[in-house]
Parts: C-alpha cells; structure tokens; sequence
C-alpha cells in the first residue's frame, strides 16, 4: 500500500502553538501561548476563537464521546494548573497547584472516567473527571515528558531522561522499564487498536516496542530531535513530527512518506476521528494538516488504487479488466481480501464482490468504521465507538455480539475470535450467526501476541493459530480444544485463503504445512508434509502480508514487498481431493515424486479413511510399520471394529472405545485396553458388561508370568480368588464374539 501526504498550513496564533486535538465531531482545537483556544474544520479553515485562558496551556485532551455533553477537554497549563472546558467552549473547573511547575502532559483514557497529568515535578497523577486527586503513581525528582494509557486502561506509560516505564494503575503490581534512547524521551504513544508503543527522543530517532518492552523497530537519526508521535485510530500506522519535517509510517516503523513544513517543530500531532487528516502544532504558531491520499492495495491478481480526488481504480491484471469507482462522501477506509472490496465513508459501507463491481451492497452505519475484519464468507466491522457487527458478503446483517474489552483478530464461516484485552493470555470465541460466546475458549500459559483462524468450509476441521510473547506458534482445534506447539522463532504466519495450507517465517526459514490437519492425524505426517526453503532474504522481522495460491506476500522491514513461492502440487492435491478424485491425487505424487506431497496424501486419504490411497502413500514414503497396520485395519470384519482402529491410530483412545462400545462390540472394547496396558478399564468395561471378565483376568495373568512379577493390584488379587481362568472357554467365547461380528 502506498500513501502520501497533502499539507496545508494555518497561521492564525501569534506565538508558540503548544498543543492540538480532535473532538467527536471532528473540529480541530489548537491552543498557543496567546492565551487562545482557536477551533479548524477537517479541511483546515479557521472557525474563530474557541475560548480564551489566563495563562499558557501546554498540552490538552477531549474526552471522545458519542454524546457531547459528555464530551470534556482537560488542559495542562504552566503554572501547574489543570483547566476543563465543555462543549459549550466555557471553562467549568480548575484545579490548582496540580503540579509543581508547569504541566507538560495530559490524557485521558480510552472510558472518559480517568486523567493522567504529568509535569515537570516528576509526577504521574491521576485525576477524576471532577478533578479529584484519585492516586500518585510516580514520584521522582526528574522531569516526564509524556504520558499514555494502555488499551485496556490498566497500565500507564510515562517517558522520564532516556527511558519508557510502563505501571500498573492497580497496587501491588510491578513496573517495566527499559533504556529506549540515547537522550531524554521527549514523546510517546500507545497504540488503542494495534498494542505496540511508539516514542521518540534527542537522539533524534523514533523506535516501535510491543508492550513488553521489547524493540521492534528503530529508524535512522533524523536531522533534529523528534518532538512528537502519534498513531493512527485504526493504529495501522502513526505520524512523527520534527523541525520542518513530517513523516508518516507504518506500524512496523517503514516509512510511506516524508514532508518538509513551514511549522518550525511539531510540538503535538493528533489524528482526526477517521483517521485520514493529522494535524501538528507547530512551534511557530502554524497549525499543520496532512491529508492521507494515494492508498494501493492488492490481492491476488487484483490492483486497488485510491486516488487524491476520491476515486477508486480497480484493475484485474489476468482479465484484463479496469473499472473505475466514484463516491460523494470521503473514503476513509478500504479492505481486500477474499475476492471482495469494502469501502468505508463517514455514513456508509459498499461490499464490492470483484466479479460484479457494478452493483455494489450498501450498508448504512451510524458511526465511522475504523477497522474491518473479512473472513471467507463474513465481514466484521468495528465502529469509532468500538461496536461490533457481523455481515455477510450480500449486505445482510448476522450479528452484533456485545462484548468490552476485546480486540476482534479473525472471523470464519461459524467462529468469530477475539483477543481478551484484560487477560491477554486467553482467546474467546463466539458464534457468528448468533454473536453469542462459545463455551471452549482457549487460554495459554503466555500472553497471546498475533491469532488466525482457517477459512475451511468444515466446521468440523476448524483450526485456530497463534502465537505467543515467546513467539513460539501452537496449533489447536476450535470446537474441541488441543493445544500444540509447532514451531519457534516465529515472526509471522498466515492461513492460505483458499484452502487449509500454513505458513510462518520462522528463524530465517519459511516453513509451509501442506495439511495442518494431519497433527490430529499422525503427528508423524505433520512434519513430514512440510515445505522448508530459505528466507533469509526477507531480513530482520518480516511480516506475511497474504498467502494466495501459492505464492506468499511478504512486507520486509523497509516496507518492501517481497513474493516467495510454496511448491504448488498442493494447490493442486487440494484441488482433487475435494472432489474425491484420490485416483488423481496418486497419479500427481507419481509424477512429481516428492516425500512430502505423498505424506500429505497420506495425511489426507487416513483422514477420509480412504484406506487404499493410505497405504500405497505411506508404503511410498517407506513408514512400513503403518502400512501393516492400514493391511490390519482393512482385515477387520466390520465398520465399527475399522473406524475404531482409524481412531486408535490418531491416538484418540476414548473415541476408539467409545466407537466399538456403541457397536457393542465389547470384547473389542476390553482387548483394546489390554493390548495398551490399561488393566483396570479394561477390567471396568468387562464388569460393567458383565462379559470376558476372566479373560482380562487370564491376559494380566500371563502377563505378569512373561514379565517375572507378582500381582500387586488388590482389584485383580480379589477378582483371581473369585474367578476360574479356563483358557479353552476364554478361546470359545473370543471366536463367538468374532463370528458374531462378523455375521451382524
């Protein structure tokens, strides 16, 4: 995607302008040391004065709110003094000697309930929306710059000499903090939708953190010291400011664009509410605007172009087809995924199915959508004031599941997951059609940092990836929860978008799974059906943009794109085996000769308990010992005793058991427990079936006899004095049982 900024500048203050911000209805305030609040529209032409104050004010903060009598601007102002102004631009209260020295910094939180103030005193305070002192969380002798609350509004961020330091609001809980700069932090930021951290300082360097503190990203020493950062509402990307200078990046820190102004330093950067106008104050007293024009997306062998006169070029490179989009509202948003557009405006959303653009689906919303999650048949969009829908496609409206404090990460044909923001270690799970919770969430022992959900039509084979603060990658089933890990060092993943394939960059490798289903199958299968090629090219912290077909798009640190290729027979198996052409299937693996594209088959054919193609693709990768059990369970007398065997195999024991019991087939039951050594179930199943119990008894017997040792089991030593061990009437009843299996 390519962006670029307009700038247009406003001088309408006479000295330093100190500090800017947005409101709900997208009016700009800026406040200068004139002693005046001026307001802007978005296109950024002067409204007049707003209100006037006493005495300098350095930075300000709105409380963004749907209704505006809500609505509540706190301003820091020199003297230490803390101002609050509605939206009737009248000052309501004011608290004095908040501070010792000026206030430099003050910011809400995402709930409109609490304010951090910090100053030149070195405090962290928070404050009530009344301007009651609620608590004092730092307390050192050193100046804090900057100050920023965590999505969750559980933890604070503050900026003090060369270091960032993230602390609980909560007592008793430790705090983070780590050397960021080489200089004083001068200003900071953390991002409400994205969870990463950005900062920038005197050694003139920006830098991305995750909320861990650990770096992600450090830019090259500018000319000047970085004065200001701020993200985006979407937090997709975020701006930086310096002397003259503004530059807009992406999340993972490359840089889309650089502008030079007329503004002197940018002291404060804030975004509109959509997200596609920044503003800066600048230390001249100009107010700078930058407008986002110029996006590109692509996917697939479709190019989507937004241009700065709000029109949309469409171009399909293989049909040879270019069709152009017009809107009478700004575009603010745009998504492709999946064979569909979504564009967003201020009032509406247009689905655009990519075979069809001429007649697209409208939907009316009441709120600016500030992100969009599509999956393979559903759409989520998340509104400026974090409510949730779910529509398909056509326009239709699903759901609306209601739910606070989550960060909606994927959506699939019956499962909508979402990232719990108050306990990062557990994934909750949610009905589509409904919206309402699922009772298998899933919870790991770290904290959860990316998540994906495949696009399969089976529900039955729903699968859920993530990876975690260790960047370790487990793999687990939706519906019945199994966790497993399956790689480490893993910096991205991504799910194919047209059938069950996986890839990660992991350690300089990447490693594409050909049939993740195959770990629930024959973990075996599951490494052996891999693709592993080298991708060290890509550098340092790649991230996988898309994976369609088979080729995968990958966005390198620079913020070059970069396209590595999968081998495409699996493409292509795939292809084959939903249409239950196993034949077919053979005859590629033949033709290509390749151990992995036959352990895939092999996967896949046990999985559809196409025995015949199993054993002839695991007789070709040379698993020997499988291939006598496939012969074993293709000898059994009936489908029950063969399911079972199936089941047996994927190291499902208590489906296994629980098959051959509802076929009441007992004795099959009972010699399945003791062939694995589970002497006291297989003793259960035959008391509580009052069958064979002198059998089990007769087999731990000869067991113990083969083995040297005496009984020590007191259940057994008790059922030995009772029972008589008659091997010949054990053998009749064995043969009995068969010939009565096979027969029924």
């Amino acid at each position: 995607m390519r962006l670029k900024l307009k700038r247009e500048e406003r001088k309408i203050h006479e000295d330093i302008c100190s500090a800017v911000c947005w409101n709900s209805e997208n009016e700009l305030y800026s406040v200068s040391d004139d002693m005046t609040v001026q307001i802007w529209d978005i296109a950024g032409e002067n409204k007049g004065k707003a209100l006037e104050v006493d005495v300098p004010v350095i930075d300000f903060d709105w409380i963004i709110s749907n209704k505006r009598a809500g609505e509540l601007l706190a301003m820091g102002c020199s003297d230490g003094s803390i101002l609050f102004a509605s939206h009737n631009k009248k000052i309501e209260g004011r608290v004095e000697k908040a501070h010792k020295g000026a206030v430099v910094s003050v910011k809400w939180n995402y709930e409109g309930a609490a304010l951090a103030s910090t100053g030149e005193d070195g405090h962290v305070k928070i404050w009530a929306r009344n301007g009651d002192l609620r608590s004092q969380l730092v307390n050192s002798s050193k100046p804090i710059y900057c100050v920023a609350w965590s999505p969750d509004n559980n933890n604070i961020l503050y900026a003090s000499e060369n270091k960032l330091t993230v602390i609980p609001t909560q007592p008793g809980k430790k705090p983070t903090s780590w050397k960021s700069h080489d200089g004083i932090v001068l200003c900071c930021d953390w991002s409400l939708s994205s969870n990463l951290i950005v900062s920038g300082g005197e050694d003139r360097k920006y830098r991305v953190w995750d909320s861990y503190g650990r770096q992600l990203f450090t830019s090259g020493a500018y000319d000047y010291v970085i004065t200001s950062v701020k993200w985006s509402p979407n937090g997709e990307f975020f701006a930086v400011g310096s002397f003259e200078m503004i530059r807009l990046c992406d999340k993972s820190g490359w840089s889309y664009s650089f502008n030079k102004h007329e503004g002197g330093s940018l002291m404060k950067l804030s975004w509109d509410r959509y997200g596609n106008v920044v503003a800066g104050a600048g230390g001249n007293g100009y107010v700078v605007f930058g407008n986002i024009i110029d996006r590109h997306l692509t996917w697939g062998n479709i190019e989507v172009d937004l241009d700065e006169d709000n029109k949309i070029t469409v171009n399909d490179y293989v049909n040879e087809i270019s069709e152009e989009l017009d809107f009478s509202e700004k575009v603010i948003n745009l998504n492709l995924r999946h064979n569909h557009l979504i564009v967003s405006t201020a009032h509406q959303v247009f689905v655009y199915n990519l075979s069809h653009l001429s007649s697209p689906y409208i939907i009316d919303v009441k709120e600016p959508i500030n992100s969009v999650v599509q999956g393979a048949k559903y759409v989520v969009l998340i509104d400026a004031s974090q409510d949730i829908y779910v529509y398909d496609y056509e326009g239709k409206h699903i759901s609306s599941p209601k739910f606070q404090g989550m960060k909606v990460e994927s959506i699939s044909s019956d499962v909508i997951a979402l990232l719990d923001k108050n306990n990062p270690k557990l994934i909750r799970l949610f009905d589509v059609m409904s919206g309402k919770p699922l009772n298998s969430n899933i919870e790991n022992s770290n904290e959860i940092v990316s998540l994906q959900l495949n696009q399969t039509e089976m529900v039955n084979e729903r699968k859920l990836c993530f990876v975690d603060s260790n960047r370790d990658m487990f793999l687990t089933m939706v519906h019945k929860p199994d966790v497993i890990k399956i790689a480490t060092m893993v910096d991205s993943f991504q799910w194919n978008d047209n059938n069950d394939m996986l890839s990660c960059l992991s350690d300089g490798k990447l490693i594409t799974w050909f049939y993740p289903n195959a770990i629930y199958v024959d973990k075996d299968l599951m490494n052996q059906a891999r693709s592993v090629r080298s991708a060290t090219d890509v550098g340092k912290l790649p991230q996988i943009v898309s994976f369609t077909g088979s080729m995968v798009s990958v966005r390198q640190l620079d913020g070059t794109l970069a396209c590595l290729s999968v081998p495409p027979f699996a493409k292509i198996m795939y292809e084959h085996i939903d249409s239950a052409d196993f034949d077919r299937s053979i005859k590629l693996c033949r033709f290509v000769n390749d151990k992995p594209l036959w352990a895939c088959l092999a996967a896949m054919s046990l999985y559809c308990r196409e025995l015949d193609t199993a054993e002839i693709a695991l007789a070709s990768i040379d698993e020997v010992d499988k291939v006598q059990f496939i012969n074993y369970i293709k000898e059994l007398p009936s489908e029950a005793s063969r399911n079972s065997a199936l089941a047996l195999y994927c190291k499902k024991i208590t489906e296994a058991e629980q098959i051959l019991l509802q076929a009441k087939l007992y004795y099959r039951a009972i010699k399945m427990n003791i062939k694995l050594f589970r002497w006291d179930r297989a003793l259960d199943l035959a008391i509580q079936y009052k069958t064979h119990v002198d059998t089990v008894l007769a087999f731990r017997q000869k067991y113990l006899e083969d083995c040297k040792k005496d009984e020590d089991n007191e259940r057994f030593k008790e059922y030995m004095n009772e029972v008589q061990i008659d091997w010949e009437t054990i053998r009749a009843k064995i043969e009995s049982d068969k010939a009565k299996e096979e027969s029924g």
